[in-house]
């Protein structure tokens, strides 16, 4: 089984242990990099690939605007089509719900199809506890599962990942879990696929019952649909009797037609590709052919909550294809691991407080500060997803959630109040120049000279240390701008042309 994000430290503690690996962050430039430029390749060949992208938005949008009534409809749908519809409030009662169907067709395994929903609500640690093996067939899961690894990029889980690193987990672990890697192994790419092929053959062929996510559900037909490059998924959605599918109720869409746009956003922002190598659908039962029995778990863990803020609801929007994440200079240097979620990169600094909460845990708060708000994400977004706005509106979440735990004020937030009321009066803010002036004579003398000619001082003693031990801290002017105004009607009268008479330019 993989490792847990349980224990992850808060973002910065994370980024800066992560920072120190030159071997990780090699690993990620060149993954990130060979992404972004597929991806800007193949939209480069869309005309209107803006016009692609506010229809997908529309769609979305659609879909949170009346959610019940798609919901309702897709229920409808596929218990017509012969599916058995699970309704789970939470991670508990999704898990409780797979088990129980492991449990009663008495098997001990399961294979699994790449699923973001079940990460989420740690079916495999559910399953285990159970006594059921859950093995992951999607190569890059593997390798993590494999490692005792935890999954680091919402496409590609283990971009942390070199072949090198791959091949000895390969050679280290397989034979653990089933089919044993060649001896003679190489790392060249083919050879590992190989590996993986072999090993998880053996899985396919003996499974009763096979567990995915899906990438879209269709309320009209009760269709489900699953995008993936290596046909593995294909294998569990065909050949065991029992099918378990685990959607996030975000997941539907209105019309089978409103996936005419989504494959041709979902595929060039993910993997670069005009279209996936193996893209399966499947609408409930179809007697002799496929799995002959199908269940579909409809998952909230928090969705309703997110639906109901304004502004945080458009992370809902999300089709998981991780092009946020391939541009965010924050996520390249840091690794998905830094985030501590299963949703790492600049998606899941806004999906993971949101549906965790904020407020009560601090690794969780540190996440919407974890971006440098340049807007690439939202510039790739394919259903244009404002970022940068839902994390500037979670940073507020945060603040005043820690506000409402808190009887005493924080440093920070006296001296915000204080700067208010200074600020807020003409001659209160008059005074304090003037108190300003007189300190940064004194100062001036104790301060040095920054590269630009600039006077600033040393490290600040006592609460603003932490500020100062990161920024350089400017000399107060000697003469305030408005004095300087006054003296010289507004720069038409130079009676002084010195530094010394004019301040240092650093004046209110």
């Amino acid at each position: 089984m993989s490792g847990t994000f349980l224990g992850t430290p808060a973002f910065p503690t994370a980024a800066r242990a992560a920072l120190e690996d030159s071997q990780l962050r090699r690993n990620l430039a060149h993954a990130t990099g060979t992404i972004r430029t597929k991806r800007a390749n193949v939209v480069g060949e869309v005309d209107d690939w803006e016009q692609l992208r506010l229809a997908g938005e529309a769609i979305k949008n659609r879909v949170l605007r009346h959610l019940p009534d798609y919901l309702e409809q897709l229920e409808r749908s596929l218990t017509a089509a012969g599916a058995t519809v699970h309704w789970a409030r939470d991670a508990a009662e999704a898990n409780a719900i797979v088990v129980d169907i492991a449990r009663r067709h008495r098997t001990d395994e399961v294979v699994k199809v790449k699923s973001m929903a079940t990460q989420e609500i740690e079916l495999n640690d559910a399953l285990e506890a159970a006594g059921i093996h859950a093995w992951e067939t999607d190569l890059a899961e593997l390798i993590v599962q494999l490692g005792d690894d935890l999954p680091s990029h919402i496409l590609v889980p283990a971009i942390h990942r070199n072949r090198a690193e791959i091949r000895e987990i390969f050679l280290r672990e397989m034979g653990r879990a089933g089919k044993a890697a060649p001896e003679d192994l190489t790392d060249e790419p083919k050879q590992l696929a190989a590996a993986a092929r072999a090993h998880l053959r053996e899985k396919f062929l003996r499974a009763k019952v096979a567990i995915s996510g899906a990438n879209f559900a269709v309320a009209e037909t009760g269709t489900l649909t699953v995008v993936e490059s290596e046909g593995n998924g294909r294998m569990c959605l065909t050949l065991p009797e029992v099918l378990v599918s685990v959607v996030g109720i975000e997941k539907v869409l209105p019309t089978f037609q409103d996936l005419d746009v989504m494959l041709q956003l979902l595929p060039r922002s993910s993997t670069g590709e005009r279209m996936n190598p193996y893209t399966s659908t499947w609408t409930g039962v179809t007697p002799g052919d496929g799995p002959q029995e199908v269940h579909v778990v409809l998952l909230d863990n928090g969705r309703t909550d997110v639906l109901a803020d304004p502004t945080g609801r458009q992370a809902l929007r999300c089709i998981r294809c991780s092009a946020c994440l391939n541009v965010c200079p924050v996520y390249e240097r840091t690794g998905g691991h830094a985030y501590g979620s299963v949703y790492p990169g600049p998606i899941g600094a806004i999906l993971a407080p949101q549906l965790r909460g904020v407020g009560t845990d601090p690794q969780t708060d540190s996440l919407p500060y974890a971006s440098s708000l340049c807007g690439a994400c939202f510039e790739v977004c394919p259903v244009r997803i404002d970022i940068p706005e839902v994390l500037v509106h979670l940073r507020a979440e945060v603040v005043d959630a820690h506000k409402r735990a808190s009887r005493v004020p924080s440093v920070q937030d006296v001296a915000m109040k204080a700067a208010s009321w200074t600020l807020s009066s003409a001659a209160r803010t008059g005074a304090a120049e003037r108190v300003a002036g007189i300190g940064g004579k004194l100062a001036g003398r104790l301060g040095r000279t920054a590269p630009g000619g600039r006077s600033i001082l040393g490290a600040v003693p006592g609460p603003a240390s932490a500020w100062s031990d990161s920024r350089d801290v400017p000399v107060p002017a000697a003469e305030s701008f408005r004095d300087w105004w006054t003296r010289t009607d507004g720069g038409r009268s130079r009676s002084d042309h010195t530094d010394g008479g004019r301040g240092n330019g650093d004046g209110a």
